[in-house]
């Protein structure tokens, strides 16, 4: 059988991670989500740690806020200015995603891998959303802090993931348009979501994968 990849976007809240893991976990592959520093830091001889701050820092800059210039999926040498800005960096992350597209099964969470990946047939693209009442609450209690300060963080975050996903894409983040299946996890569990994830793999890309049952 091909190798395929499963992309997973989420609402914070919504659960999505641990449909991730669950389903990584139910296929039997790895999942990538900011690992994907480390092996993008492999790849360039860059360090590992400039990936992971210039993510926060370009998340806080107005500079991310407004642009709308998508990438050009070319990373530069080491011998270029230009090796370790925002979008070079980026660059290296999409070469690893499509590195792990062309030689292995695998789940990838979030870092535009839908967009990255939008060309490959072996790629299911999936978003997991929920009301934002319900992932205030599961964070608030996930986390164990009031309601007030996780609809703070859910708002914030979410406003992150869209700046960060139109800032390399040009597109907008939560546009179901983006992906093959929209699951709402105030409908469906975790395992449901795992089960309908799996069907839909089988049917877009003729497959054959088993709904395995790992306790």
């Amino acid at each position: 059988m091909d190798n395929y990849v499963i992309t997973i976007g989420r609402y914070c809240g919504s659960g999505g991670s641990a449909v991730a893991a669950l389903l990584a976990k139910r296929l039997g592959i790895e999942v990538y989500d900011r690992n994907i520093f480390k092996l993008a830091s492999d790849n360039s001889g860059i360090n590992e740690n400039v990936f992971a701050m210039a993510d926060d820092d370009l998340k806080n800059s107005l500079l991310f806020r407004v642009s709308r210039s998508a990438f050009d999926g070319k990373p530069i040498g080491p011998e270029s200015g230009n090796y370790t800005a925002d979008r070079n960096l980026f660059d290296y992350q999409a070469k690893v995603i499509k590195g792990l597209a062309d030689a292995t099964s695998c789940v990838i969470i979030g870092r535009c891998a839908d967009w990255v990946l939008r060309d490959r047939y072996n790629t299911l693209r999936v978003f997991i959303t929920a009301t934002r009442d319900s992932c205030v609450d599961r964070e608030s209690k996930r986390k164990l802090i009031t309601e007030s300060e996780a609809r703070k963080q859910v708002e914030a975050t979410d406003r992150r993931r869209g700046d960060y996903y139109r800032f390399y894409t040009n597109q907008v983040w939560s546009d179901p348009r983006q992906y093959d299946l929209c699951l709402n996890t105030d409908v469906y569990t975790h395992e449901q979501c795992v089960d309908l994830i799996i069907d839909a793999l089988n049917i877009k890309l003729g497959l054959d994968v088993e709904k395995q049952n790992i306790n």
